[in-house]
């Protein structure tokens, strides 16, 4: 299937040199790939979300039924693609095929998943549906007859991340969640891997032709311009925007929005640290197996996950443990990044953190080619930490930071200091556990889901995930956006009152 390096919008393919163009770019060679991609034109653009204005009206009166079956249709439509999908991913990403074949399976699960949410509960998903019944005989005045239920804000725009090409891109969480909810869905595709989104796309306009859904529910624009996104999230008709990507482009995004004359929701998802808190007893009795857990799951990836564990939380003296993480760090092959500006982001926040008198090199993977990234483990005490705030910063990469505490007070206190977090993993013995109630307690105040004695990379697609937290992990605390739960991002409550 030869790809045309267009944007799919109501229905057409558009796109073409005189708006500009750019390539896809192979990490593993580390060069442009050849087919050429076309930005959308800030008109075309406007056409999309008309396009997505007009299909609201039609959208928000299918049933439950029709959308969930529109959510199956494109997850049957992605398996569809075969292995061209694996392969055009695999050459944009370098992402092993293994882990590729999972992230599909896992996208197709999560659309189906919002597909059995419609359809176990037709009169009230997520049994959202609220009823208070009249009662004529209360006194002084009768009780009248409310029901609580949830409406679609309307059209919605979702920009695609760059380390999850699948899960959390062209059909991935938001757009599905926002499908579901009865919203259409303008994607921004990441220009890491525009074949996957075009290839996507497909795939959705195959869906909505055999489901005979409205033209404009779903549009995919490609572009390398950032004006466009700005034009995006600054239209009066699109009511939300599904953001995962860099607290930087977020910021700039959100200042847009802040322009607005109707204020809109911004969900977005920015990066973490993620702390794995280390118990004293867990530390000793289990050093090897503690520090090959955490060295295997920061490197999962080459680091490019957004729950990457990238602070390490141990006793101090903790001496075996330590050697342990340097030698399974120092043995670590080098790999490659998503794109060249994340390898030179991660190349100059490394070169900074060798810089500061405060760190100690406690391991160095191999570099086996001047493009990679290898991976590097530092070390610190507790106050040099809280001294430093560019140590709470994300390093989206194969690194981690290793803090040494000497007591459950200065624990403690780190803990309360931290930033908001994705995620946060305690790791004890039972002994450690059971004395562990206050920093449980301080802890679930730091993070969106709260792990014991397990690693936080991998989410469960399910109704119980929270895959948010406080800020600046994410931009609103209330929100997930993995799990069923995602639908609530695109609805608003309304009363009917008789």
């Amino acid at each position: 299937m030869t790809l045309t390096g267009q944007s799919l919008v109501a229905g057409q393919w558009l796109g073409h040199s005189e708006n500009g163009e750019f390539n896809a770019f192979s990490p593993a060679r580390n060069e442009p790939l050849p087919t050429r991609f076309f930005n959308l034109s800030a008109t075309e653009l406007d056409g999309a979300i008309e396009a997505a204005q007009a299909a609201f009206f039609e959208y928000r009166k299918t049933s439950f039924a029709q959308r969930a079956d529109f959510l199956t249709c494109i997850a049957d439509q992605i398996l569809v693609l075969g292995d061209e999908l694996l392969e055009q991913t695999h050459q944009e990403t370098n992402l092993p095929l293994a882990r590729l074949q999972g992230e599909r399976m896992r996208t197709v699960n999560q659309l189906k998943a919002f597909a059995s949410a419609l359809r176990e509960n037709p009169a009230s998903p997520l049994g959202l549906k609220i009823v208070d019944e009249a009662d004529a005989t209360r006194a002084p005045l009768p009780k009248p007859h409310t029901e609580l239920n949830y409406l679609p804000l309307g059209p919605v725009a979702v920009f695609g991340a760059s380390n999850f090409p699948y899960a959390f891109s062209t059909l991935g969480g938001d757009t599905a969640a926002a499908l579901a909810a009865g919203c259409p869905v303008i994607v921004k595709n990441h220009t890491a891997h525009p074949g996957t989104g075009e290839l996507m796309a497909r795939a959705a306009l195959a869906a909505i032709k055999e489901c005979a859904m409205p033209i404009g529910v779903f549009a995919m624009v490609q572009s390398a311009e950032h004006a466009l996104s700005h034009q995006l999230v600054s239209a009066p008709a699109i009511k939300a925007v599904g953001f995962t990507g860099s607290f930087n482009v977020a910021s700039k995004l959100q200042a847009t929005i802040a322009m607005r004359e109707e204020s809109i929701p911004f969900y977005g998802e920015l990066g973490s640290i993620n702390p794995q808190v280390i118990l004293p007893n867990k530390a000793i009795e289990h050093s090897k197996e503690i520090a090959q857990s955490l060295c295997q799951s920061m490197l999962m990836g080459n680091g490019q996950f957004c729950t990457s564990p990238g602070l390490w939380l141990v006793p101090t003296g903790c001496d075996e443990l330590e050697t342990h993480i340097t030698a399974c760090i120092n043995d670590a092959p080098s790999d490659t990044l998503l794109t060249p500006e994340i390898v030179k982001t991660f190349k100059q926040q490394i070169a900074e953190r060798n810089q500061l008198e405060q760190l100690s090199l406690l391991g160095e993977g191999k570099l086996e080619h001047a493009f990679h990234a290898n991976a590097h483990v530092f070390a610190c005490n507790t106050e040099d930490f809280l001294a430093t705030p560019i140590l709470q910063e994300e390093v989206f990469g194969p690194a981690a930071l290793v803090v040494r505490y000497d007591s459950e007070h200065q624990l403690m206190t780190l803990i309360n200091q931290l930033q908001g977090q994705l995620t946060a993993s305690i790791h004890g013995t039972e002994a450690d556990l059971n004395k562990a109630d206050s920093l449980i307690e301080a802890l679930q105040y730091k993070v969106g889901r709260l792990i014991k004695n397990q690693l936080p990379t991998g989410v469960e697609v399910c109704g119980s995930m929270n895959h948010g937290g406080p800020y600046p992990s994410s931009t609103d605390v209330r929100s997930t956006s993995v799990g069923t739960n995602a639908m609530l991002r695109f609805m608003r409550p309304i009363c009917y009152q008789a």
